[in-house]
């Protein structure tokens, strides 16, 4: 078996699983954030389910709705959102999930590094990050009322207490 035949083989057999994981159909779920109660907002979160639906979404099947109230308190919604970057957890935020920006610096540099060492940047790939970080502020959650299940607890990359 030829060389470039063999490596065309074993990248097919490796990126196999990852496309048969790209299969299965995955839910969105779109964040819904109120600065009232929700007693006050039926027939509004009513006409977005008709929206939604209109536009082929139905709650629960194919799309999840998450819904965060903050009561007519105006000063708990930075804590109801969750967060790209862990500086607004530690400021307060529920939680955050996203990429460290010391890693989006040091792909940056990679570039660069390439960029001047004469390849074009027009032929350079897109990347996307690797790494993701979960971050959950209890001590915010408390606060809330809100309890945060064991299970993501144990995924976060960090806890603040």
């Amino acid at each position: 078996m030829k060389r470039r035949k063999f490596i065309t083989l074993l990248g097919g057999a490796a990126a196999w699983p990852l496309a048969a994981r790209a299969q299965l159909p995955a839910t969105p779920v779109i964040g819904f954030l109120g600065a009232v109660s929700p007693d006050g907002f039926t027939e509004r979160v009513r006409a977005f389910r008709q929206g939604l639906k209109e536009a082929g979404f139905v709650e629960g099947e194919n799309v999840g709705i998450e819904y965060r109230w903050a009561e007519n308190q105006l000063d708990r919604l930075p804590a109801l959102v969750v967060y790209p970057y862990r500086h607004f957890v530690a400021d307060g935020g529920l939680m955050s999930y996203g990429i460290e920006s010391a890693d989006q610096y040091r792909q940056a540099a990679g570039y660069v590094d390439r960029i001047l060492k004469g390849e074009k940047p027009g032929d350079l790939p897109v990347q996307q990050p690797t790494k993701y970080d979960l971050v959950i502020n209890l001590k915010t959650a408390k606060a809330l009322g809100l309890e945060v299940p064991p299970a993501l607890l144990g995924r976060a990359d960090e806890v603040i207490e």
